[in-house]
């Protein structure tokens, strides 16, 4: 069953119950039709005993038998049976009928089906099987009186012929109420799976780039959660695409600079227009900001990659907070920077790069803007079931019109202070984790004395 088609499964899950429950049912039905015929034909056999033991007599104390000719009349109207009798007298002797008929040896039941001391059996007579109808009739006369026997026997040819008709006629009854129940079923199957069939010929004509949503508006119930996944499966793979192309276009528009300063200082160099010393420190510069612009774009695209994935793990904020400024301890020290940290255990739930590289942006931020020997306080703590970290530099802040587009991409804060991908890392991570970032300048006496940089994530509940 798995390796067929849908429509196959529908049609053979439905049809072979339906005809398993015809077969049984023709059999039930012919059964109880052949027990319904067998019945009318015993009780034709026990009318016909019946006929016989009314006009028996006792004479001289011997039974005497007068066989009417309505006993046999009913038996006569089909040339294919044959009927055999026989009387038995009071001491079990023969009196009329048949001696190929054996003197009946039974005994009658406890509960007769008729209100008469009847029974019936089978047997053979000259080697054809026969069905006997035996009745017990007391008999008595002005000559005595006693117990006769009286044996009505009928051949099966009969009864098989009307069995075979009652089979042949049940069989196509039957077979015509499959046969329209087959035509109603696979006219369903074929209606049902039509929708089908429409959806997947509307995805195949579709253009390769073409990603838009499938409308699910006419399609059935039964469709609309597929429909619906593959939708917003459709959506994934349009906001994976989009950010791939927006990721080369950046690349190819913002290393292209550095690229080109690189090859221009290198050609100076070799023409000898400024000294080596100078010209390798040049050359120097522009590799490192090539470098951390590569890295910075290859952070934002492992973002985008890790969004995708579900899984995450509870980590303690404040652990990695701690590393991280470990890390970052010679830069801080390089410009001599008061540094306070303080934090408390602060369980989320997030992918370790992702907390360590949001940690490590954020940090040199803060380093980079803050001047020589001012302080940077940071702080972890939990507040209203979130996450709360709070970065204070003593920096000169940021101003509105800069602030509402810092956390776009290659937009940083002065010239040649960076690749301007910092912030929007900071804010891509963020907003994968669920939480939120915010940049607030720092006053005191109306002037802006430094800049607040705010975080906030979800606590592991």
């Amino acid at each position: 069953m798995k390796t067929l088609s849908l429509r196959r499964r529908l049609l053979w899950g439905i049809l072979l119950p339906v005809m398993l429950f015809v077969l049984i049912d023709s059999l039930i039905l012919y059964r109880q039709s052949l027990e319904a015929a067998n019945t009318a034909y015993d009780r034709t056999l026990l009318a016909s005993a019946k006929t016989i033991a009314e006009q028996l007599d006792v004479q001289d104390s011997r039974l005497v038998p007068r066989v009417p000719y309505a006993a046999l009349e009913a038996f006569e109207a089909d040339n294919r049976s044959r009927m055999f009798y026989r009387v038995t007298g009071f001491s079990g002797e023969m009196v009329s009928g048949f001696e190929s008929l054996a003197l009946w040896k039974g005994r009658i039941s406890d509960q007769p089906p008729y209100a008469a001391l009847v029974d019936f059996y089978d047997a053979t007579v000259d080697a054809a099987p026969v069905r006997v109808a035996v009745l017990l009739q007391p008999v008595a006369g002005s000559g005595g009186s006693g117990m006769a026997t009286i044996q009505v026997a009928e051949t099966l040819e009969l009864r098989e012929a009307l069995a075979r008709e009652i089979l042949v006629s049940t069989l196509w009854r039957q077979a015509l109420l499959l046969s329209v129940l087959a035509a109603v079923v696979i006219w369903v199957v074929q209606s049902a799976v039509r929708p089908v069939k429409q959806v997947s010929r509307e995805i195949a004509a579709r253009a390769d780039n073409d990603l838009s949503p499938v409308d699910a508006g006419q399609a059935p119930r039964e469709l609309q959660p597929l429909l619906q996944a593959n939708n917003q499966l459709m959506a994934r793979l349009d906001h994976l695409l989009q950010h791939q192309k927006r990721f080369v276009r950046d690349a190819a528009h913002q290393l292209r600079t550095p690229l080109a300063v690189l090859k221009t200082q290198t050609q100076s160099a070799l023409r000898g227009d400024v000294p080596a010393e100078q010209a390798l420190h040049e050359i120097g510069q522009t590799v490192d900001r090539a470098t951390e612009l590569a890295n910075q774009m290859l952070s934002l695209a492992k973002v985008e990659q890790l969004r995708q994935q579900t899984s995450s793990e509870a980590l303690d904020w404040s652990k990695v907070l701690r590393e991280v400024a470990l890390d970052v301890a010679p830069l801080i020290a390089a410009k001599d920077l008061e540094f306070e940290l303080e934090t408390q255990p602060t369980w989320v739930l997030a992918h370790d790069w992702m907390l360590r590289e949001l940690v490590r942006n954020l940090l040199h931020n803060a380093i980079k803007h803050s001047p020589t020997g001012s302080a940077l306080n940071v702080s972890l703590y939990v507040s209203e079931k979130a996450a709360e970290l709070l970065i204070a530099d003593c920096g000169i802040g940021i101003d509105d019109e800069l602030k509402s587009r810092l956390f776009q991409p290659f937009s940083a804060g002065r010239a040649q202070a960076g690749s301007g991908l910092g912030l929007a890392i900071c804010l891509e991570i963020t907003s994968a984790l669920q939480g939120e970032i915010s940049l607030d300048n720092r006053f005191a006496q109306e002037h802006i004395v430094g800049l607040d940089v705010r975080v906030k994530l979800p606590l592991r509940l």
